[in-house]
């Protein structure tokens, strides 16, 4: 299983590199837009989001998101089409042990260099727990099949926010964000893996499941 996920991982991060700067820019632009209507959708501001609870203030007018890296799906655009839409982003800030806590995104001058090449918001930590408040959870991943079992990096820390989100008892709306060709009909999967709502690509949300 680790040996069929290593050289799936190797292709799939192969193929990402090799794609042109200028295709990387309008997918960025596409998710933008799509990652909008996706989180207004799931946490509509004033009524009740994808956790139940009420919106405005409150945790349903939260999207956890991240920074993207490399050649990942680009996420700036995507991050800046949240805030504008009035919505409250988290980003993960990543720990020694491979945990992510969480901080609010203030805009991009507020996001700083770390380790592993990551750029991390530089506000105040809100804890591990905080990811369990938000309506929609944009997760990175290489692949995704049509079970929607994601195929990450190797590192776990993914798979621990899906695993704190499932004790809490926690029902955000769950999307990774994806070029078209890494939606997949299988990728290779363990029993912890745990299942996705959306696969998010330039063409649109593709439920799943």
């Amino acid at each position: 299983m680790h040996n069929e996920k290593g050289a799936l991982r190797t292709r799939l991060l192969s193929e990402r590199r090799a794609l042109p700067a200028e295709a990387r820019e309008r997918a960025a632009e596409a998710l933008a837009g799509h990652a909008g209507a996706l989180a207004t959708a799931a946490v509509p501001t004033g009524e009740t989001g994808a956790a139940g609870t009420a919106a405005g203030t409150g945790a349903a007018a939260t999207v956890a998101a991240y920074v993207s890296v490399g050649a990942e799906p680009g996420t700036r655009p995507l991050l800046d089409a949240l805030r504008a839409r009035g919505l409250r982003v988290l980003l993960p800030v990543l720990l020694a042990d491979n945990d992510l806590d969480w901080a609010e995104y203030a805009g991009p001058t507020a996001l700083a260099p770390a380790g592993r090449g990551l750029l991390e918001p530089v506000g105040p930590r809100l804890g591990p727990e905080a990811v369990t408040g938000a309506g929609l959870v944009l997760l990175p991943g290489l692949a995704v099949d049509r079970r929607g079992l994601r195929l990450g990096r190797g590192g776990g820390s993914y798979d621990r926010v899906l695993a704190r989100l499932e004790r809490a008892g926690a029902r955000p709306v769950l999307a990774v964000l994806l070029y078209e060709h890494e939606l997949l009909e299988r990728v290779p999967a363990e029993p912890h893996d745990r299942p996705v709502d959306l696969a998010l690509t330039p063409s649109g949300a593709h439920r799943l499941g």
